[in-house]
């Protein structure tokens, strides 16, 4: 099959877990033996760097991309409000690409175009004027309901309110493009119910992450440092929140039980706020350049989740790295895990506070989460299990 890739951001560097989860479906069908062409925006953000991708990459998918300036712009902000439009969603068209992609379009033929993530539908209108191809959608999120959570967990009135403004925009143009588009390969069951609640008319099919084993060697937590990291980007909401939760409402208590553990918080654009509440043993790492490195070297992994749907990039990695894991229920939601078996769930600041202390108590538990973290991760997400099963919802699109 010869498939359209169209991205939010390129997905190499991998530097996050949206990069990783779009270039792993990448390598997936390459490697199953399809063709793959890759069409991108870049943003200031997340910067085009073909130096940086490998040469049998750049030759494979020939990868192209677009800038887009999505910085937020009080002036498109206030023109959204008067024509209605969602202005999460507007910041991501860009003429520019839409004129890319249509002479692409005329010049090629695809089997598939698959779009990662709701920010790339605005071109769906040029697409369905242009050919028949199935669309597929490939949903990281369901996006409006992150943004709930955010204006929900906003003090400021005027924020708030622009927020819940801006929610039910994205709410409205959201439900619309679930119908738009010919299928949609969900990352997780929990994602896939909530949108046939919403009314989702069209084939949905749950895709999950997956990942390539081989890049994930597994050791043992015996020769890591007995300390606590998280590894997210800072930028995304959802993972700011939950880190400054953690660390107001949990890490005090933790820190007068356990004195000399550590915490290490690393990840890119690491927040000023977190850098200035300078709490004691928390080591800001910031953006580290092995990420796997990184994590086999500490034992245990924090995800304080608060917001935010989908499957968490980063705790699959950490599971398959053999690191016990405490994770909110929401941030282990469509892993399948079971609670204290191959990762520790906690919810309340006395969940959390327990599960730190069953795992500095007993080092034989954090060993078990490890092996058996790791031993659910291969049996749920194998990368060529999952492109197979992507590839026959494709097909089934197609006869469709």
């Amino acid at each position: 099959m010869k498939i359209l890739q169209l991205c939010l951001k390129p997905p190499l560097p991998a530097r996050d877990g949206g990069c990783i989860a779009m270039n792993n479906i990448t390598q997936g069908l390459l490697q199953a033996g399809h063709r793959v062409k890759v069409l991108t925006i870049f943003t200031h953000k997340h910067d085009l760097n073909p130096e940086l991708m490998p040469a049998d990459y750049l030759e494979s998918t020939e990868i192209e991309g677009v800038f887009i300036d999505t910085k937020l712009n009080a002036v498109d902000a206030y023109s959204s409000i008067i024509t209605s439009d969602s202005y999460n969603i507007s910041r991501f068209f860009s003429t520019d690409f839409d004129i890319r992609l249509a002479k692409l379009l005329r010049k090629e033929d695809f089997d598939i175009i698959h779009l990662e993530s709701l920010f790339m539908t605005p071109y769906v209108s040029t697409i369905r004027r242009l050919c028949t191809t199935p669309i597929v959608l490939r949903s990281h999120n369901i996006e409006y309901v992150i943004w709930e959570k955010i204006a929900a967990g906003t003090k400021n009135p005027i924020r708030r309110f622009y927020l819940n403004y801006l929610t039910r925009k994205l709410k409205q143009y959201e439900l619309s493009m679930l119908n738009g588009v010919s299928g949609i390969a969900s990352i997780s069951d929990e994602d896939r119910r909530r949108m046939l609640a919403l009314g989702m008319k069209k084939p949905i099919r749950t895709i999950p992450f997956g990942i390539n084993l081989a890049d994930y060697p597994f050791e043992s937590n015996a020769h890591s440092e007995l300390a606590l990291f998280h590894l997210g980007a800072m930028d995304w909401g959802p993972n700011l929140e939950g880190i400054l939760w953690f660390l107001k409402s949990i890490w005090p208590r933790v820190h007068e039980k356990y004195p000399d553990l550590k915490l290490y918080l690393a990840g890119r654009n690491m927040s000023d706020e977190i850098k200035r509440l300078n709490f004691p043993n928390v080591v800001v790492v910031g953006e580290v350049e092995h990420a796997i490195q990184f994590m086999q070297s500490k034992a245990i992994m924090v995800v304080p989740l608060l917001s935010a749907g989908g499957i968490r990039v980063k705790i699959i990695e950490g599971l398959a790295l053999g690191r016990a894991v405490i994770s909110t229920t929401l941030g282990a939601e469509g892993l399948d895990c079971e609670d204290r078996k191959n990762i520790m769930l906690a919810d309340r600041p006395d969940e959390w506070l327990k599960a730190v202390d069953e795992l500095m108590t007993n080092p034989a538990l954090v060993e078990s989460l490890g092996s058996q973290g790791r031993t659910h991760a291969t049996a749920q997400f194998d990368n060529g299990e999952i492109t197979d099963e992507l590839v026959n919802f494709y097909k089934e699109l197609r006869k469709g």
